[in-house]
């Protein structure tokens, strides 16, 4: 979303990127499992070097006038400081680590020693990037001073995939309409089931429990809803054993990135997060950002967050009611106008979203050549 916006925005990007080849949940067994350390630091000392050796074209008369650390830099902050002494350095703090710890079980020792580590992390850039007010405020007030909120939005891609469904769509009416003959009125769609599609990590911060107790109870009340949960995590066995028999949902453990947006858009509604940790409370998740943009109605739980950014947007209940998500499931299943006015509200704050938009705040606030700031866009 940053690359494409700031690129969307008129500034030149150029990259530099050596994956560490750890993914999300090989991390959290890392801090769980202190003895494997090594493999971190040995991962980020390679991972480093090839850094450093990279940036030597970005040198001289090809320095850039600010350097973007991506989210989970909390480490790699520390190296762009070196390596760029006197270079704007802005992070995407999007994730704190000690947060991100608190929500997933850990306390103590860990929980303390990554808090120093997003203090030294937010104190070496220059800029720090948050996805909302909340997570702003929970800054050290020197770093609050520099943050920018840019909301995490959806890529071009689920907007492309929202447009061509939408296509899809008026493109089987047409068919209906041409199969009925001509001065027939206009066919109507035949009846189905609710389509429902939930893709996450199955964190405390996401409520899936709730989800899966919510779905339990329109599985035993009608079978007009019809689910598919994606992905695995530390709930997936809880919300298993909450469905077992219920034949109304379908099971994916994962799905390629590149074919995600196509699925999320072939569904009428998009699930947001039910969790009620602290961090749940504090943030708005991509893939309420998405599923407006893949053109679904989306249903999420009504915090402060996510009700300033997404207004009427999204379908708000409150987080970890399992009884106010089905209610709010089975009146978009009973009700064709209901569904249809909650997909238009999402469709008309889609572009609200865009990588160019969310990206602004941040663009107009980076030094141009010459050391000063960008012009405030009138």
């Amino acid at each position: 979303m940053l690359l494409e916006g700031l690129r969307g925005n008129g500034l030149t990007v150029r990259e530099l990127d050596r994956p560490l080849g750890l993914a999300t949940a090989q991390r959290v067994a890392i801090l769980q499992q202190p003895w494997r350390l090594p493999v971190l630091a040995g991962r980020l000392a390679a991972r480093w070097s090839a850094l450093a050796l990279g940036s030597r074209r970005f040198r001289g008369a090809h320095a850039p006038d600010v350097l973007l650390v991506g989210y989970m830099g909390h480490f790699d902050v520390l190296l762009a400081r070196a390596l760029f002494p006197r270079t704007t350095i802005v992070l995407d703090h999007l994730v704190f680590a000690s947060g991100t710890a608190r929500d997933r079980g850990e306390a103590g020792t860990r929980v303390r020693l990554l808090k120093v580590l997003d203090t030294l992390a937010t104190r070496t850039a220059d800029v720090v990037v948050v996805d909302t007010r909340e997570h702003a405020a929970r800054l050290e007030p020197g770093a609050r001073a520099r943050a920018v909120v840019v909301p995490v939005g959806a890529p071009r891609q689920w907007h492309d995939s929202g447009q061509r469904e939408l296509e899809n769509q008026l493109a089987r009416e047409r068919d209906r309409d041409h199969a009925a003959g001509p001065g027939s009125p206009p066919a109507a769609a035949p009846a189905r089931a609710l389509s429902v599609v939930f893709y996450g990590m199955f964190t405390p911060l996401q409520g899936t429990p709730t989800i899966a107790r919510a779905l339990r109870i329109l599985a035993d009340r009608a079978d007009n809803v019809r689910a598919t949960l994606i992905g695995t995590g530390q709930d997936r066995c809880e919300c298993e054993r909450v469905l077992r028999g219920v034949d109304t949902v379908e099971w994916h453990d994962w799905v390629e990135p590149a074919r995600l947006p196509d699925l999320v858009a072939r569904h009428d509604v998009c699930l947001g997060i039910m969790g009620t940790t602290s961090k749940a409370l504090d943030v708005v998740p991509n893939k309420v950002y998405q599923g407006i943009a893949a053109g679904c109605a989306v249903v999420t739980s009504d915090t402060p967050p996510q009700r300033r950014a997404l207004g009427q947007a999204a379908v708000l209940v409150p987080p970890g009611s399992a009884e106010a998500l089905a209610q709010a499931l089975e009146t978009l299943a009973s009700s064709p106008q209901a569904l249809e006015q909650a997909r238009c509200r999402a469709a008309a704050a889609a572009q609200t979203f865009t990588p160019v938009r969310v990206v602004r705040p941040l663009a107009h606030m980076l030094p141009v050549p010459g050391g000063t700031r960008r012009r405030e866009a009138s």
